[in-house]
Parts: C-alpha cells; sequence; structure tokens
C-alpha cells in the first residue's frame, strides 16, 4: 500500500502502524535498529527536527522503501551525478570562538 507523506506527523503514523501491525514492542525496535527507544518514540509521535539518517534505519529495519518521484527531465542528470560519483555536500558546522565570533567549517 503507498502512502502520501506530507508531514513528519504522517510519517510517524505509519511507522507506528507497520510496527504494531509487526507485534514489535518500541524498545525491541529501537535496539533492533540501533537506535535509543526515545528516539524512536520520536519519530512516531512525529516530533520536528529527527535526524533523516537515523529515520531511515528505523524505515529499513521495518522493510518500508523510500522513493522519489522527481521529475524525468531531472533524470540525465542524476545519472550524471552518479557516474561522476558526485556525493552530496557535507554539512556545515559553525563554531563560536570566545570572543562571540562565528565561523562555519566543512
Amino acid at each position: 500500500m503507498q502512502i502520501a507523506i506530507h508531514s513528519v506527523a504522517d510519517l510517524g503514523l505509519a511507522v507506528r502502524a507497520v510496527r504494531r501491525a509487526s507485534d514489535v514492542r518500541l524498545d525491541d525496535f529501537a535496539a533492533t535498529a540501533r537506535v535509543s527507544k526515545q528516539f524512536a518514540s520520536d519519530v512516531e509521535r512525529g516530533k520536528p527536527g529527527v535526524q533523516l539518517g537515523l529515520v531511515l534505519k528505523l524505515l529499513s529495519e521495518l522493510g518500508i522503501p523510500i522513493t522519489l518521484d522527481i521529475p524525468s527531465s531531472a533524470e540525465p542528470e542524476l545519472a550524471a551525478l552518479r557516474r561522476k560519483g558526485v556525493r552530496p555536500p557535507r554539512a556545515r558546522t559553525a563554531t563560536v570562538s570566545a570572543s562571540g565570533a562565528t565561523s562555519s567549517k566543512r
């Protein structure tokens, strides 16, 4: 069954429904996916700001694939990026010095 996900809350409800239908306790689910019980609970409750990488681990553990329906006009560009081995840019981190100045690093 395919469902549309429009928010973190929609995703959380789907995760909870699949876990409960599989008769798996939350703590067992979290342990198997190697995330904390609190994180798994946050996802199921639709807490904004959860880490996507860990959400993908939970979905994988439940056997829920993620697909994107990108425009066909973007397919050649995606194929070219994959051939080149281009990876998404790393997240930038900001640091604040003792004087209060902010700098960013990759």
